[in-house]
């Protein structure tokens, strides 16, 4: 390290040898940390002349010699009421900046420190990280032992307090183990989580380092290291465009030679498997914090006892009771020999008490709890739909199982799905969280359909075709009716399972991207669902679904759209009606033209019958940032009539009158707005992979269906519908579904356009718009 120091001709070190550290100790591991933290030192040791009365304490990082290529320094100088400290502390700190460190820094006396320490619990446990760097060797000793000293007396009754803001950062951050872009140190499992364990192993509370702990701290330090080098800054958010480069510094590779073709499948990126490490991980580290945390609500409440003074036990379920706080299981199911069901029984009785379960249970189970037969008995399927249908104790109680290997027990698939990473952006969970997460959403729906066991169930097993090559919803389905058979159900009940799996994308597919008003839309939903009870299931398994993918995959409209779908769908099952054509907008067929109407959500106009109209209003719409999510055109007495449902692409409504007059004046051919609709449009193309046209042949009454997947873009609209109307084609209806970046875009086409030669023509110039 030495080598990394240079010295000025005064012999002191140089004000850039910070930027050199960190250019030149490029290493990942424990010994690159330690190397950063000892260069460090040895430049802040030049920087502070050893005197009495001073010391420079390190605190964060730097204290605990964990030094990130790219991390802050956390620094107190300490002193004893000398005076001129203000001077010299402004000779510390403008060497630091000058060299480009971050820095956290503070001027305090012992008496002050201490105090702040009292009031602020956060500053408490930052002291238990500080270590003596330069100056008054006795004076940061004095600090380090009594800061030490204090917390071990106090920490039983701070601990709530932190607790407290530790979830307050959870629910700010989320948990690293289930995120696909989660932060490293701030998310629930993340590096901060173990700084508190440390504080609590401290205190002498309980054992929090295991070595399991210890293992995965160090691998989490690995990987912000590698993050750092890979973006070349300070970032603790692994963002999925960094996974495979963070994944290639750490040596991380894809299996490969597998003889479990599923397996293989599974993991299909180098950054997929630093994903899964890095869940794992944060489990470990969450589920050490979650042990320590009830053994410091033990230690701070006391024991129930009863009148012979031993811990109170309460019945809970069958087999199971409570003890001190957690479920353990009753005497006589431990003396006998094990039910198959018990571990899921218990876990059901977690999950509907919310009460934990002792540790040493799960490690009992884990090690004499029989398999389960197949097909499962009835005890065990009942505490299985329980435990999904337990609400907000489903994800611990799962949680905890998982930890101790049971899942693996009751669902052999759980080891392709844990921890599997979900690459379309709309998702916030990896696989596995995000089936727990739409079981829990489902839970909210049961009392809306006749079979609440098969929502359940159908939302558990719904994405458990993905990570195998091919769709899957159509590949998942076969696997989850043989789970569902598995488990016990009557041969029809698993193929209604498989059923959901297969078409759980259906009613939001075909709300978002079909004509609602055709009657052909609405046979086809009904062939393929065939009954209102599967139909009720679709129903809330879709909105399940969605509530547990992430806020972008719903919204409001969305959800209009389905319900109305489900309604229509409802009424042909049950009367086999269809959908009459919709009668137009009363104000569009009357009185002078153009006619401009606009709604919150709902923008129509109706001008003097030509083509080209719903291009010139997507155009006027796009201008202002408004998002076209369906629009219809027609002709009525010899009038154009376009109507489109809108949202704000920002967020913020336009303001009406510019709206309406530019509408207006486009429609009555203003050349000043059409030249401002095609540079607006030109200068908004899309990035991405190549785009795609799809044809389908029978999806409409009177029309064919010209359906589009490119990447999103402010105009496209407008410039598709602008290319197929110079191309010949007419447009009466088309529906815009976002998916994250993409969009896929459906227009109806009137006419059957039978020719290949014809549809390929339109396809070249749709594309060449795009």
């Amino acid at each position: 390290m030495t080598s990394l120091i240079k010295r000025n001709a005064s012999g002191n070190a140089d004000n850039g040898d910070a930027n050199l550290l960190i250019n030149e100790v490029v290493g990942i591991g424990e010994a690159a940390r330690r190397e950063r933290a000892a260069g460090f030192d040895a430049w802040l040791g030049a920087l502070l002349p050893g005197r009495d009365g001073i010391a420079l304490v390190a605190v964060g990082g730097l204290g605990r010699r964990q030094c990130a290529p790219h991390g802050d320094l956390d620094l107190v100088l300490l002193h004893a009421g000398v005076p001129g400290v203000d001077e010299l502390a402004a000779s510390l700190w403008y060497p630091i900046w000058d060299a480009g460190v971050r820095l956290d820094h503070s001027v305090r006396t012992l008496a002050e420190a201490l105090s702040v320490a009292q009031d602020d619990v956060k500053v408490a446990l930052a002291l238990l990280d500080a270590r003596f760097v330069a100056g008054d060797r006795a004076l940061a000793d004095t600090l380090i032992r009594t800061a030490a000293d204090h917390w071990r007396r106090t920490a039983v009754r701070r601990l709530p307090a932190l607790r407290e803001i530790t979830e307050s950062r959870w629910r700010a951050h989320g948990e690293l183990a289930f995120l696909l872009e989660g932060d490293l140190k701030e998310a629930a499992g993340g590096l901060r989580d173990v700084g508190l364990l440390r504080a609590i192993a401290t205190a002498g509370i309980t054992d929090a380092l295991r070595p399991a702990v210890r293992a995965a701290h160090l691998r989490l330090l690995d990987t912000r290291d590698a993050l750092h080098q890979q973006v070349g800054r300070r970032v603790d958010r692994l963002l999925a465009q960094e996974r495979d480069g963070v994944a290639g510094l750490l040596g991380l590779r894809q299996p490969g030679g597998s003889d479990d073709a599923q397996q293989a499948a599974a993991v299909v990126s180098d950054g997929d498997v630093l994903l899964r490490r890095v869940a794992g991980d944060a489990r470990t580290v969450s589920h050490a914090l979650d042990d320590a945390w009830r053994a410091a609500d033990r230690l701070r409440s006391g024991r129930r006892r009863g009148g012979d003074g031993r811990p109170v036990r309460r019945p809970v379920a069958r087999d199971v009771v409570e003890h001190d706080g957690e479920l353990v299981l009753a005497r006589t199911a431990i003396g006998a020999r094990p039910d198959p069901s018990l571990s899921l029984r218990i876990a059901a009785a977690a999950a509907t008490t919310r009460l934990p379960i002792a540790r040493a249970t799960c490690e009992w189970l884990a090690a004499y709890c029989p398999p389960l037969p197949a097909p499962w008995p009835p005890a065990a399927r009942a505490a299985l739909i329980t435990l999904l249908g337990a609400g907000p104790g489903l994800v611990p109680a799962w949680e905890t199982c998982d930890r101790y290997g049971l899942i693996d027990g009751w669902l052999p698939e759980w080891t392709r799905l844990r921890s599997l990473p979900q690459h379309n952006p709309v998702h916030r969970f990896t696989l596995d969280r995000h089936l727990v997460q739409t079981a829990y959403e489902a839970s909210r729906h049961t009392r809306e359909v006749d079979r609440p066991d098969l929502l359940l169930l159908g939302a558990f097993l719904h994405d458990i075709g993905k990570g195998l090559p091919g769709d899957h919803s159509t590949v998942g389905a076969p696997v989850a009716e043989a789970v569902a058979a598995r488990i016990g159900l009557p041969a029809p009940e698993a193929a209604l399972i498989g059923t959901l799996v297969r078409l759980h994308l259906l009613l939001p597919d075909v709300a978002t991207r079909r004509d609602l008003d055709d009657p052909v839309t609405i046979a086809g939903v009904a062939e393929r669902v065939g009954d209102t009870t599967t139909l009720d299931l679709l129903h809330g398994l879709v909105r399940a679904d969605a509530a547990a993918t992430g806020p972008a995959a719903w919204s409001d409209w969305k959800g209009r759209l389905v319900a109305e779908l489900v309604a229509r769908v409802r009424t042909a099952l049950d009367t086999g009606a269809l959908p009459a054509p919709p009668a137009p907008d009363p104000a569009l067929v009357a009185g002078p033209l153009p006619v401009v109407h606009l709604t919150e959500d709902r923008v129509s106009v109706a001008a003097a019958d030509r083509r080209g109209l719903l291009a010139t209003v997507a155009g006027c719409l796009a201008l202002h940032r408004l998002e076209v999510l369906a629009a219809d055109a027609s002709t009525v007495d010899g009038r154009a009539l376009v109507e489109c449902r809108v949202q704000p692409r920002y967020g913020l409504a336009p303001d009406p009158i510019p709206l309406s007059t530019d509408l207006r004046r486009a429609v009555n051919g203003d050349v000043s707005v059409t030249q401002r609709l095609r540079g607006r449009a030109l200068a908004a193309r899309g990035e991405g992979a190549a785009p795609r046209v799809v044809w389908h042949r029978e999806a409409a009454t009177d029309a064919v269906l010209l359906e589009l997947r490119a990447a999103d873009a402010a105009g496209l609209l407008y410039r598709v519908t602008c290319a197929l109307d110079e191309a010949g084609a007419q447009v009466r209806a088309a529906r815009i579904s976002t998916l994250g970046g993409d969009v896929v875009d459906a227009f109806y086409l009137v006419g059957g356009w039978p020719s290949d030669a014809e549809r390929a023509r339109l396809e070249a110039a749709v594309l060449a718009a795009v």
